[in-house]
């Protein structure tokens, strides 16, 4: 099955670590990103643009609303995502667990569901 790992991270963390703080940060998702991969789990990763460069969109009387910036005014925006393949729930949310996220921010973990045949 495969799970959606949801990083909810606060932007301007990253703006306020020094050099060093980066550098061992980096090197913890890299060693994740390892992890995964060599456990044969990982299907996607990536990271997202800030949440100000992005857009939402609705529609109102038919007809779409695009408004620039993220939907909800929040601390912590979705900063990536990692889509991975887990056996059950309980795989995933180890996998969840171990996510340097969980540290600084929030992983929200969601099962994802197969398209209707």
């Amino acid at each position: 099955m495969h799970y959606l790992l949801i990083l909810h991270v606060d932007e301007s963390g990253w703006l306020e670590l020094t050099p060093e703080e980066r550098s061992l940060r980096t090197a913890e998702y890299m060693a994740f990103n390892e992890a995964l991969q060599t456990a044969g789990a990982l299907v996607s990763t990536g990271r997202l643009t800030p949440s100000r460069s992005g857009r939402t969109l609705t529609t109102k009387g038919g007809r779409p609303i695009v408004t620039d910036g993220p939907f909800a005014e929040t601390k912590e925006q979705v900063g990536g995502y990692y889509l991975i393949e887990a056996a059950d729930l309980a795989s995933a949310s180890q996998w969840a667990a171990r996510c340097p996220t969980v540290g600084h921010g929030a992983v929200e973990l969601r099962e994802v569901m197969a398209a209707p045949s």
